[in-house]
């Protein structure tokens, strides 16, 4: 496990300026950007930490990894009401996992992932939000929905009723110039906006991470998913990729 670096609550509080400040910059309304925290290879000791601190939303990348956390604060800390973020490529044979714990999907990238969450989610549970992942820069190596097949996944997604399509999300090419980072967060939002003028009522485009997530909020991100700039470095070394 990754060990979380003192400062937390200087860090967070820095992210949380930062967002305010590009909101301003967009001229967009204050509180209209939610800030995920990016919680996969920390332990519930680090969580904790940042629950105490007002952290209320958490995004996992690692499918057991994060089932136990959500275990461990259903048991422990039930009275806070903490949503849980599953962010990662989803293996079909992890999805009852995550259909069961989870309250948002947002690396939906084919259909059989997608009816594999719909028919494992609980009907005590309300419906899982999802969003779909694209490949924006069509990466060999990433996972994710190619942009000129995304209205065919997304007209898929939108009639499985045990789940919500709630917008998009994306991963930009980390080699990328800023021009290029930029010009990939723009084509998301006019995809974004494109499914939206065609009747599907999405509210969420999550992309822009630590490094780029000033640039996302002036594109037009409403959700961003920042890590490292909150917990600190991360120590892959020691985290079994589940």
């Amino acid at each position: 496990m990754s060990i979380c670096e003192p400062g937390l609550a200087q860090r967070l509080c820095a992210v949380r300026r930062a967002i305010e400040e590009a909101e301003a910059q967009a001229h967009r309304a204050s509180g209209s950007v939610t800030l995920l925290t990016v919680s996969k290879t920390f332990d519930e000791s680090a969580l904790q930490e940042a629950i105490a601190l007002g952290v209320r939303a958490f995004g996992e990348n690692y499918a057991q990894e994060g089932c136990r956390k959500v275990d461990f604060f259903r048991e422990h800390a039930a009275d806070i009401p903490l949503t849980w973020h599953f962010i990662g490529p989803l293996q079909a044979n992890k999805t009852r996992m995550v259909a069961e714990r989870f309250d948002w999907v947002q690396s939906i990238d084919r259909l059989k992932i997608a009816q594999r969450l719909n028919e494992q989610r609980p009907c005590e549970l309300p419906a899982l939000n999802v969003l779909i992942e694209v490949n924006i820069d069509q990466e060999e190596s990433k996972s994710g929905v190619l942009p000129q097949a995304l209205l065919e996944l997304a007209t898929q997604v939108s009639k499985l009723p045990r789940l919500t399509l709630r917008g998009l999300m994306a991963i930009p090419s980390a080699k990328a110039t800023p021009d290029k980072n930029k010009e990939s967060l723009r084509a998301m939002k006019t995809l974004f906006d494109s499914l939206v003028s065609q009747g599907f009522k999405l509210d969420t485009l999550s992309m822009g991470m630590s490094a780029d997530m000033h640039a996302a909020i002036l594109e037009g991100a409403t959700m961003v998913r920042v890590g490292s700039a909150i917990f600190g470095a991360r120590d892959y070394g020691q985290t079994q990729q589940l």
